[in-house]
């Protein structure tokens, strides 16, 4: 069995859409427009849910490349490690706010811009924030996003929010949320409107189709550092707990929907 998500099969992605010639660009490059129009680019973006430990090396990793991605950063205890945030800036790298106001205040939308402005206010003391996203909790009913049906976050000196920001007709977005690139039925809110139709089971094939030139020349890659291991006894622990955890996704999908 091919074991996928490990450390070398993602710097061979990342290896091969350097050798196509893609810049790798933060988010807050692509919205002031810090890069060079004429050739390929690819947004890395990096979703720290939790073990933010794994978010420091693979941002070392991709130092080690000369790249830079950005980090989105939840602000739950067992994430929010300010040395960890400040290493991960200090290599170049961009730190964005991935936040979850309206679902951890249970859709109370006076209680979620407070919970919003004082995480956005903890996480600027580490670092500029500039991009946020919204972390999609499946096991809340609460859409996080709808927040800015009543507020703007852009009041807050906030450049983007990939999903109402992007035109992802124009730029293709993948993620690998469930650990898995063939996600529709365990992905509730990590989704985009798009006029892309590309299907990948593994990340071979991914780079397989960057190094045949077919992908598009502007993309967004998600990628979640929890699920990625650097040896096979990390792969399967990773493998047994994301097989619990995908079961469980798929009973509150259904019942969400």
């Amino acid at each position: 069995m091919m074991k996928d998500f490990k450390y070398d099969i993602y710097q061979d992605l990342l290896v091969s859409l350097k050798e196509q010639n893609f810049q790798f660009l933060t988010v807050e490059k692509y919205f002031t427009s810090q890069y060079d129009h004429t050739k390929p680019f690819i947004m890395m973006r990096h979703d720290v849910d939790r073990y933010p430990i794994c978010s420091l090396e693979m941002a070392e990793l991709e130092h080690s490349l000369g790249i830079k991605a950005t980090y989105y950063f939840r602000t739950i205890p067992q994430t929010l490690k300010p040395e960890i945030i400040k290493t991960i800036a200090a290599l170049g790298h961009e730190i964005g706010y991935h936040y979850e106001s309206l679902a951890e205040t249970n859709g109370n939308y006076e209680k979620a811009i407070k919970d919003f402005e004082n995480n956005l206010n903890i996480l600027n003391g580490l670092y500029p924030i500039k991009s946020i996203s919204m972390h999609g909790r499946p096991t809340s009913k609460c859409d996080s996003r709808l927040l800015w049906d009543k507020y703007d976050y852009k009041q807050y000196g906030i450049l983007s929010e990939p999903y109402f920001d992007i035109d992802f007709h124009k730029v293709f977005y993948m993620t690998d949320t469930g650990r898995m690139w063939d996600n529709e039925d365990i992905n509730l809110r990590d989704r985009v409107d798009t006029k892309f139709d590309f299907k990948f089971n593994h990340t071979v094939d991914i780079i397989n189709k960057i190094n045949n030139g077919v992908l598009p020349n502007k993309m967004m890659i998600n990628i979640h550092p929890e699920h990625w291991a650097k040896n096979d006894l990390e792969w399967y622990k990773i493998l047994t707990i994301r097989k619990i955890k995908n079961f469980i996704k798929r009973i509150v999908i259904k019942g969400v929907n």
